[in-house]
């Protein structure tokens, strides 16, 4: 199985494009959160609008997986906290997305959206826990934050992670969790677009500008995950303990 995953998008449409373009190489494209951008002067409904076409024309093409992040809030949910209410168009379209599970062969995939307050919370506990009860061989869980105090939530200074992730990770020990966010992680001293928590591997592709965006391809058959970025490529064994790596 061939994963690519990219996360933080941000409305960047000649990104958009070039996933399009690339998507039908792969098994499964995961798009882990950010698709709107909420400092663009494109207002918040006429980039879902747009979003959605793409996301169409994607789901023509692959197997399309899908989160809500912090910039795809537009809406309240019932206990009056900020959610993202477009991802119900967002399955309309027949993409699995926030708080849908999936059976892809023998992998279970959990796809958890961004929570605002502590109902949303508890209901991706809830998720997580009806999931474990009957997961496949192998648990993929797609969402947008990263782990806390990882060096996948390092933006320079400090950890911007998902402490609740976190603990969620050492309760049921996953096998990967698809996750974005933190732009910086992969380009900063101490942080990586890689980490192992426990048996548990964590992913964050960071983001760039221009017309490529950062991205990393799993491919679940070779064992081996690898990030491409304008800073160069990267590669890790899937089978092995993760190596450390320095950044200038």
């Amino acid at each position: 199985m061939r994963y690519l995953l990219v996360s933080d998008l941000h409305y960047t449409l000649k990104q958009l494009d070039w996933l399009k373009s690339v998507a039908g190489q792969f098994d499964v494209v995961v798009m882990a959160g950010d698709h709107l951008d909420i400092a663009s002067a494109v207002p918040i409904n006429a980039q879902i609008v747009v979003v959605l076409k793409y996301l169409r024309m994607l789901q023509e093409r692959v197997r399309l997986l899908v989160c809500s992040g912090n910039h795809d809030l537009d809406s309240l949910n019932a206990a009056g906290e900020k959610a993202a209410g477009w991802m119900r168009r967002v399955r309309q379209l027949g993409v699995p997305c926030d708080t849908g599970r999936v059976e892809i062969g023998d992998t279970t995939v959990s796809l958890c959206p961004w929570w605002d307050g502590p109902d949303a919370c508890r209901q991706i506990g809830e998720q997580l826990a009806r999931d474990a009860r009957d997961r496949a061989e192998r648990w993929v869980w797609i969402y947008h934050a990263p782990p806390d105090d990882s060096p996948v939530s390092w933006a320079g200074k400090r950890h911007f992670g998902d402490a609740s992730l976190s603990a969620w990770i050492k309760q049921y020990q996953p096998d990967m969790v698809f996750s974005g966010h933190i732009h910086q992680a992969p380009f900063k001293r101490d942080g990586s677009w890689v980490d192992r928590i426990g048996d548990t591997w964590v992913f964050n592709p960071g983001r760039q500008i221009g017309p490529v965006p950062t991205q990393i391809i799993i491919d679940t058959d070779k064992g081996e995950a690898s990030w491409f970025s304008l800073a160069g490529a990267e590669t890790v064994d899937l089978s092995g303990p993760l190596l450390r790596r320095e950044l200038a």
